[in-house]
């Protein structure tokens, strides 16, 4: 049975984090929860996850509820269209190094607590956040800048930029392995500063986009912007791609992988260890990802969904999904 491939997933603490500030402002949190099709007592579960999908119309809800596209994070607003702008301004710039040049000074013009520069030292480029002295350290404000300037700069060159070392300038949180697929394997915390690392060579490469993709990239933002900033390279992201293009009763065994990918078992296992990987997660990530779109993005039943992700019976979905997300599969829908 051929299974229309996931989409991604983000995990239920960022949903909580965009809330925040809407809470603070005395808001109505449902509504938008119910306009994103985010059932609200997921919020009480750590483990749970929501679609891609749900997460980016929350996105949207938000900036338009705050009129503000940094979430309440800075003392100045950023006013709803001021990314769209940012994307006008540097689509006619010859390289990136140019365009994230320009777009850091946008950004300056329109933050007061956070700025940011570029600097490259011998084969590296390095892109460091500084906080306005007397100022807190937001970490949602750190992931939200490095989200749309992480992702504006895949789009702009038509390709993923590997991350090869992200800084934090915060304690190390809870929910940090998040972190391993937005930025990079190599992570520290307790840093003097925020700085993500990567290849400078990348700062050369041509700005392929036009203002005809860029009417095509506003329209799926901040979706398209949220999931180009997971990490797209590695063995285990090279399976997650390969079980994806492959009918769900046709995934290989461990075996019949390592010998697809020309690698012996043992090597194989070591390589996704190192990675933080095994086998079995890569394919219950898989389709954990699949029941989650199912359920917040169609009308089919449970019984239906366990069929189609290939459970013999609802009630071993049933577990599955609770080992999966810490929840029953009931509670993502809006009304059960």
């Amino acid at each position: 049975m051929q299974l229309a491939a996931p989409k991604g997933t983000i995990a239920i603490c960022f949903v909580e984090k965009a809330l925040q500030p809407v809470r603070e402002r005395g808001l109505d949190i449902d509504v938008l929860l119910a306009a994103a099709g985010i059932a609200p007592r997921l919020l009480a579960l750590p483990q749970t996850r929501v679609s891609a999908a749900s997460y980016s119309t929350l996105w949207r809800q938000i900036n338009h509820a705050l009129d503000d596209e940094f979430f309440g994070q800075d003392s100045r607003r950023m006013k709803v269209g001021s990314f769209a702008m940012l994307c006008h301004i540097v689509i006619h710039c010859q390289t990136l190094g140019q365009a994230l040049r320009r777009a850091l000074r946008y950004f300056d013009l329109l933050l007061d607590d956070l700025s940011c520069t570029v600097s490259v030292e011998r084969a590296d480029a390095r892109i460091t956040l500084h906080v306005r002295a007397g100022t807190p350290v937001r970490i949602f404000a750190h992931e939200t800048l490095l989200v749309m300037l992480h992702g504006l700069m895949c789009w702009l060159v038509g390709r993923r930029i590997r991350i090869r070392v992200a800084h934090f300038a915060y304690p190390e949180p809870a929910y940090s392995t998040e972190y391993h697929l937005m930025y990079s394997p190599v992570l520290e915390f307790g840093c003097p500063c925020t700085d993500i690392v990567f290849d400078g060579s990348y700062l050369d490469l041509p700005v392929i986009q036009t203002e005809q993709t860029l009417k095509s990239f506003l329209r799926t933002a901040p979706e398209n912007v949220v999931l180009k900033y997971k990490n797209q390279h590695g063995l285990a992201a090279r399976i997650r791609e390969k079980l994806k293009t492959q009918p769900l009763d046709r995934w290989p065994t461990f075996d019949g992988l390592a010998t697809s990918l020309d690698l012996g078992a043992s090597t194989l296992r070591r390589r996704l260890k190192d990675e933080g990987q095994t086998y079995q997660i890569i394919k219950d990530e898989l389709r954990r990802d699949m029941a989650i779109g199912f359920l917040c993005d169609t009308k089919k039943n449970v019984d239906e969904i366990a069929i189609e992700l290939g459970f013999a019976e609802p009630s071993a979905f049933h577990r599955a999904f609770r080992r999966w997300t810490g929840a029953r599969p009931g509670a993502y829908r809006i009304r059960n």
